[in-house]
């Protein structure tokens, strides 16, 4: 009799096992939250090479763009043929292309050559009021300092039309030679504010008389942007 009671029990105590184990194997795993925790990249991407050569001031990079944007002011000269004072206030927008990296290293001229194309306009406001408006290809060099100050010369020739008229000037269509210099300063990698000083022309070239020409000093702030 006793054995048959401690059979019954040790039966149920076992099914009871089961039947907890069973139910226990049943309940879903936990969640994995492993996936869900951004995991560090095994590299670093390097950034973008730039505009630079090697670091601000050690030259541009081949094919490096710029688009600036100048004001300022001409002050007349009555010289060179001029008989007349031309003084004239200008803006100018100009699409620069670096046409290669660094040239000349280990001299302190080492530098990038830049073609730029600049379209200005303005008006002239001494000794009468005048407009006018051209279209100029420069080139230009800019000499690598290793600095943030980037100085620059520049000549440049194209076309002028202009409402300027006699004494000096004997029609619309004119044409201007430009030759100058300046400095750029960087205020981030690719921001730059400047000033630049060229000498400007305009004359027709002997197509139609008279030809005796504008001729002035003209003086320009601006900021550029290179990408």
């Amino acid at each position: 009799m006793e054995s048959s009671r401690f059979i019954h029990r040790s039966l149920v105590a076992g099914s009871t096992l089961a039947t907890t184990l069973s139910n226990y194997a049943a309940e879903p795993a936990p969640p994995d939250f492993s996936d869900a925790v951004p995991q560090p990249a095994s590299t670093l991407e390097s950034p973008g090479p730039g505009i630079w050569q090697a670091g601000v001031g050690e030259g541009f990079r081949s094919s490096v763009h710029s688009i600036s944007f100048d004001l300022g002011a001409s002050y007349g000269l009555a010289h060179f043929g001029s008989t007349q004072v031309h003084d004239l206030a200008l803006a100018s927008l100009t699409y620069g292309l670096m046409l290669d990296g660094p040239v000349s290293d280990g001299h302190w001229y080492r530098g990038n050559w830049e073609l730029r194309f600049e379209l200005f306009s303005g008006a002239q406001f001494s000794p009468n009021s005048a407009w006018l408006v051209g279209l100029t290809p420069h080139l230009r060099y800019n000499f690598a300092t290793g600095t943030r100050w980037i100085p620059c010369f520049d000549v440049g020739a194209g076309v002028t039309a202009t409402s300027i008229g006699l004494p000096d000037l004997s029609g619309t269509f004119q044409f201007n030679l430009q030759g100058g210099g300046g400095v750029q300063w960087f205020i981030r990698d690719n921001i730059s504010f400047g000033v630049d000083v060229r000498y400007l022309h305009i004359s027709c070239a002997g197509i139609n008389t008279p030809n005796l020409g504008v001729n002035t000093i003209r003086g320009m702030l601006g900021a550029s942007f290179y990408f």
